[in-house]
């Protein structure tokens, strides 16, 4: 079968990769000139398991209403004059119940669990390196009402065979002793041994040379302009070439007998262009990526500071922080009032819990901090999109939400499963 896949991100070439493994011919298309130039560029760098529960829970609502009016909240509502937003929240509040929080929770350690072991099988296969550390990931808490809070987080992780434990603020500092400074405005904190980390984007554009190499066709520099429908079918994919010339030599229509739509938050609008309406909206993340100065002291276990809901990742000589999310839309500006106090936070509050160890200074202070923003494709549930939509031959691999680089490998190899006719070993709900 040939197979055109639109988005060269984690979950694109994920996908390709398994394609290629079970014998399609395989073209991907991405309006960048390389893999991973957009969500998997510069994410938090966790492959996280256990550190997974959905945002809709029961106190969500009461957090996002108080967080409104916060420009450094971990999650950001900022109402838009925009039906698809809207609709979204009301479906994000009928996810705010223990029921179905319980029941989301199921879907997406099933998923995580299942993509971890693709990702290993596919690291073994293919020998790509991205700075991985194979540490673990802790989590932090800096008072007594979250870290008790925190047992019920690992007692559900656990029913769900995830080894999530709690830790004392001295097993935590056994586990990353970079944290000593800190230490005394820790109170405890949970600590899961089997997780991991490592660079997405460097991992990504690797697995995209090797597809290259055994075949796949990349069309990068190419915009998706629509999806040509006849009938109840989709008949090719309508791309337009950003490289000078005549329209009509810069214009394709790609047929295929498959066509895989992993273009991240912007697969929602392509997808509703023919008719097939999904619940995905952007959520605005934000990373800072600093220069180490003093490497001895920077942490080694990939770990998440919940008092400002943020994660930081030991990224070879350069420590990369990242979290919050800003639901406002497609923009993705760094230079407005909001965006620079997210940047900002980040800078302050790494500076706080490790001092002097990263070069935090501003670039008008002559540092040379690398802020960046990232469109993350987040549905009410946090379990994203995967099968085959009512379209025929139309298939989907999108919303993924902050956790692409934990369910990607899984999510490229499930896909590919199901498009070859197979059914994927994992207990979860795909399209349709």
């Amino acid at each position: 079968m040939k197979t055109i896949v639109l988005g060269a991100g984690i979950i694109g070439i994920s996908t390709a990769w398994h394609l290629l493994e079970r014998g399609h011919e395989v073209v991907v298309v991405d309006r960048q000139p390389d893999a991973a130039l957009e969500t998997s560029f510069a994410n938090a760098a966790q492959i996280s398991v256990s550190y997974c529960e959905p945002w809709a829970n029961r106190e969500a609502p009461l957090k996002a209403l108080k967080w409104m009016f916060d420009k450094e909240a971990p999650l950001l509502f900022r109402p838009q004059l925009d039906w698809q937003q809207w609709r979204w929240g009301l479906k994000f509040l009928a996810q705010c119940n223990d029921a179905a929080f319980e029941r989301n929770v199921q879907q997406i350690v099933a998923l995580g669990a299942y993509s971890h072991a693709a990702l290993k099988d596919l690291v073994n296969a293919t020998g790509i390196e991205y700075n991985r550390l194979e540490r673990g990931i802790a989590h932090f808490y800096t008072d007594q009402k979250s870290f008790d809070a925190a047992g019920h987080a690992v007692a559900l992780m656990r029913r769900h065979g995830v080894q999530r434990r709690l830790v004392s603020r001295d097993e935590l500092l056994q586990i990353e002793p970079a944290f000593k400074a800190y230490g005394d405005r820790i109170t405890g904190g949970t600590y899961t041994s089997t997780d991991e980390s490592g660079d997405a984007r460097v991992f990504t554009q690797e697995l995209a040379r090797r597809c290259a190499a055994r075949g796949a066709q990349f069309l990068y520099g190419h915009d998706v302009l629509r999806l040509n429908k006849i009938g109840n079918a989709i008949e090719s994919v309508a791309v337009h070439a950003r490289t000078p010339g005549a329209a009509s030599q810069n214009d394709q229509n790609l047929k295929a007998d498959a066509i895989v739509v992993a273009c991240g938050s912007y697969s929602a609008p392509l997808l509703r262009s023919a008719g097939v309406d999904l619940p995905i909206y952007p959520g605005k993340g934000y990373s800072a990526t600093f220069p180490l100065l003093r490497p001895e002291g920077a942490p080694m276990v990939s770990t998440i500071d919940d008092g400002k809901k943020i994660a930081m990742s030991r990224l070879g000589d350069v420590l990369r922080v990242a979290g919050t999310i800003e639901l406002g839309g497609f923009d993705l500006s760094l230079d407005s009032p909001v965006a620079r106090a997210r940047c900002h936070m980040l800078s302050r509050r790494i500076e706080e819990i490790l001092p002097g160890v990263c070069d935090t200074r501003t670039p008008e202070q002559g540092g040379n901090p690398q802020y960046w923003c990232g469109l993350r494709p987040a549905t009410p549930t946090n379990i994203p999109f995967i099968g085959r939509t009512r379209l025929g031959k139309l298939w989907v691999n999108a919303g993924h939400g902050t956790l692409g680089w934990t369910h990607g490998a899984g999510s490229g190899k499930a896909l590919a499963e199901l498009i070859s006719g197979a059914e994927p070993a994992i207990g979860f709900g795909f399209l349709p």
